[in-house]
C-alpha cells in the first residue's frame, strides 16, 4: 500500500463523522422498512401477519450469523491493514467469500427443508403455516443476497469506504418498500402474490443491494484484491474471523430468546401486554440504530489503529463514540418520557394500549443512557479481538438478568414493575462492561 488509509491520518472527529454518518442514515431507512413492510402485510390478513412475524426468528438467525461473521471478517480486515500486511488484507476478503457461500448454502437446504416443521411447532392454524411456508421458502432460497450484501458491504466499511454502504442499505431498503405494494396487491398489471409478493420484495432488494456492494468494491475497494487463482481455505484466517465471529453470532441471536421469554411472561397479563413490547421494539430501533450505525464506523478505526499501534487515536474515538452515543440516548429519552402515546398513536393503538403502553415506554426508556454506553463498549470489544466479552455482557444483561427479573417482578402482579428490568439489567451492563473495558485497557500493549 503506497498510502497510509484515511483510518490512520485523518482527524479523528472528522473521520468518525464520515465512517459513521452513511451507516446511520441507512440504518434509520433499514428501521423505517421495518416499519412499513409490516403495515403492508398486515393488509392481506392478520394470519400472514403473524405468519411474518413467526418467520422472524429464523430470518434473524441468518442475520445474526451474517453480520456475527461480517463483525470477525471487518475486525481481522481492519487490523491487517493497520499492520500494512497486504497478503492477510487480500486472504482475508477471499476467504470470507468462500465461507459465505457455505453459509449461505446451509441455510438454503436447512431452511427449505424445516419450515413445514417449523411452523407446524408454534402455530395449528394451517392457513397461517401456508403463508409462513411460502413465505420462509423464498426468504431462504434465496438467502444468497443477503449474505452476500452482508459480506460486500462490511468489506466496504472495513477499508473506510462507508459512503458505499449507505447507498447499498438505502437503495436496497427502498427497492423493497417500493416493490411491496406491487407485489402483494397486484399493482400495474403485476400478478397479486400476498405474502409471497412481501418475500419476492424482500429477497429482490437484498439481491440487488449485494450487486451493487460487489460492484463499489470491484471498482473503487483498492486497498483489496480477490484472489481466485488456485484458491484454498486458509483455516488460520478462517479460525480467526470466527474467534471473535461465533461469540457476536451467539450475541445477535441472543436477543430473539430474550424476546420469546418476555412474550411468555406478558402474554399472563393480556395480548395487549404483548402487542405493546412488539410496539416499543419497533419504536427504539429509531434510537438504537444510530448507534449501531456508529458502531459500525468506529470498529474499523479502532482495529485499523490496533493493528498501527496508534494507541491515543485509537482511544479518542472511543471518547467520541461514548459521547455521541450518550447524546443519541439522551434525545430517544426525551422523546419517549414527553410523547409516549404520540409514539404509541402511530400503531393506531386501543385505549388499553395507551393504558398500558404510556407508563412502559416512560419506565422502558430510563435505561437509553446506560445501554449507549454498554452498546459502544460492546463494539470496541469486537474490534479488539475480544468478541468473549461482547458475548459475556450480552448474555448477562439479556438472559441472566433481565428475564428472572422480569420474572420475579411479574409475580407482584403489576405490570408496570415488570418494565423496570430493562434498566435494572443495564446497570448490571454497565458495571460489567466497565470492569471488562478496563482490563482491556491494561492489557493493550503499544
Amino acid at each position: 500500500m503506497a498510502t497510509e488509509n484515511k483510518m490512520g491520518v485523518m482527524p479523528v472527529n472528522k473521520l468518525l463523522i464520515t465512517m459513521s454518518l452513511p451507516m446511520i442514515i441507512s440504518m434509520l431507512v433499514q428501521a423505517m422498512y421495518n416499519i412499513v413492510d409490516s403495515i403492508f402485510v398486515a393488509q392481506i390478513s392478520e394470519n400472514a401477519l403473524t405468519a411474518v412475524s413467526l418467520a422472524f426468528p429464523l430470518q434473524n438467525l441468518m442475520i445474526a450469523f451474517a453480520g456475527g461473521t461480517a463483525v470477525g471478517v471487518n475486525a481481522l480486515l481492519s487490523r491487517s491493514l493497520g499492520e500494512k500486511n497486504q497478503d492477510n488484507v487480500n486472504k482475508t476478503a477471499t476467504n470470507s467469500i468462500f465461507i459465505y457461500l457455505i453459509t449461505a448454502l446451509i441455510f438454503m437446504i436447512g431452511g427449505l427443508l424445516i419450515s413445514n416443521i417449523f411452523f407446524s411447532i408454534q402455530t395449528t392454524n394451517q392457513e397461517i403455516i401456508n403463508h409462513g411456508k411460502v413465505y420462509i421458502s423464498i426468504v431462504v432460497g434465496s438467502s444468497f443476497g443477503l449474505f452476500g450484501q452482508f459480506l460486500f458491504e462490511r468489506l466496504l466499511q472495513a477499508t473506510g469506504r462507508t459512503m458505499f454502504t449507505m447507498f447499498t442499505q438505502g437503495i436496497g431498503a427502498i427497492i423493497n418498500i417500493i416493490l411491496d405494494p406491487i407485489f402483494i396487491f397486484g399493482l400495474f398489471s403485476v400478478p397479486k402474490m400476498g405474502v409471497a409478493g412481501a418475500a419476492l420484495a424482500t429477497v429482490i432488494g437484498q439481491i440487488i443491494a449485494c450487486m451493487l456492494a460487489l460492484f463499489f468494491n470491484l471498482k473503487y475497494n483498492h486497498d483489496i484484491t480477490f484472489q481466485f487463482k488456485r484458491f484454498k481455505p486458509d483455516f488460520q484466517i478462517i479460525k480467526q474471523i470466527y474467534s471473535v465471529g461465533i461469540p457476536s453470532i451467539i450475541m445477535l441471536s441472543i436477543g430473539s430468546v430474550m424476546t420469546f421469554g418476555m412474550n411468555t411472561i406478558l402474554i399472563t397479563y393480556s395480548t395487549t401486554a404483548t402487542a405493546v413490547f412488539g410496539v416499543y421494539f419497533k419504536l427504539q430501533s429509531f434510537v438504537f440504530m444510530p448507534i449501531f450505525g456508529l458502531n459500525n464506523g468506529m470498529i474499523p478505526i479502532i482495529a485499523y489503529n490496533l493493528g498501527a499501534k496508534k494507541k491515543d487515536r485509537m482511544f479518542k474515538t472511543i471518547n467520541l463514540a461514548m459521547i455521541y452515543a450518550i447524546s443519541i440516548m439522551i434525545i430517544g429519552l426525551i422523546i419517549f418520557e414527553c410523547f409516549p402515546q404520540t409514539l404509541l398513536g402511530y400503531f393506531n393503538a386501543s385505549s388499553d394500549m395507551i393504558k398500558i403502553g404510556t407508563p412502559a415506554l416512560r419506565i422502558i426508556a430510563l435505561h437509553f443512557i446506560l445501554a449507549g454506553y454498554s452498546i459502544v463498549c460492546s463494539a470496541v470489544f469486537q474490534a479488539v479481538g475480544k468478541g468473549t466479552y461482547s458475548l459475556l455482557t450480552s448474555l448477562i444483561r439479556q438472559l441472566f438478568i433481565l428475564l428472572p427479573s422480569a420474572y420475579i417482578l411479574s409475580l407482584f402482579g403489576n405490570i408496570n414493575l415488570i418494565w423496570l428490568s430493562f434498566p435494572i439489567a443495564e446497570i448490571v451492563s454497565v458495571i460489567t462492561s466497565s470492569i471488562l473495558f478496563s482490563k482491556i485497557k491494561r492489557h493493550l500493549v503499544f
